[in-house]
């Protein structure tokens, strides 16, 4: 289970609260470096700029995620684990799909479109027994999205995410 907090658009004063899916797999190199991947999807409603006219409110938005990096094994025992990750790649935003055919520009959203991601944060695991682990997944999400209208804006946002599951441990000791 996974909760992403986003704006779709850069002048939007409503955020959207995102609810969707995280999948991770992570290759251990040596004891305490990894290399991790991660593909997340996000769904959800957001808030729109006052449009009159169209009367649009609460559009669908979705963003989906695919970003992999270097992941750190901190302190850890056989009860739990703290790790660390820095994961660079990039998210698929959906913003215009429940737009009823208007431009984004409308409701003050940002175009679809494919951007550069990063994820930074990290793992607090709480291990269940030797290959089940409960996850708790912090991160701090930045995005570079753009919009090709007025005034061309571009900007990194900067947002929460937070997922909470289940790891299954192929070999019982990293």
């Amino acid at each position: 289970m996974a909760y992403d907090h986003m704006k779709a658009g850069p002048n939007l004063l409503q955020g959207s609260n995102l609810g969707g899916l995280d999948l991770t797999g992570t290759m251990w190199l040596t004891k305490h470096w990894g290399v991790e991947g991660s593909g997340r999807g996000y769904l959800g409603t957001s808030g729109a700029a006052p449009n009159s006219l169209y009367n649009i409110k609460g559009p669908f938005v979705q963003e989906y995620f695919f970003t992999g990096g270097p992941v750190w094994l901190g302190p850890h025992n056989k009860h739990g684990a703290i790790l660390a990750h820095v994961l660079l790649g990039g998210v698929d935003g959906m913003f215009q799909k429940d737009l009823l055919g208007q431009s984004p520009s409308v409701v003050g959203f940002y175009n679809d479109q494919l951007a550069p991601a990063a994820i930074v944060g990290g793992h607090f695991d709480l291990n269940r027994s030797a290959r089940w682990v409960f996850r708790v997944t912090p991160d701090a999400v930045m995005t570079w999205y753009g919009t090709n209208y007025g005034n061309k804006a571009t900007q990194w946002d900067v947002n929460f995410a937070i997922s909470v599951g289940l790891e299954y441990k192929f070999k019982k000791k990293r």
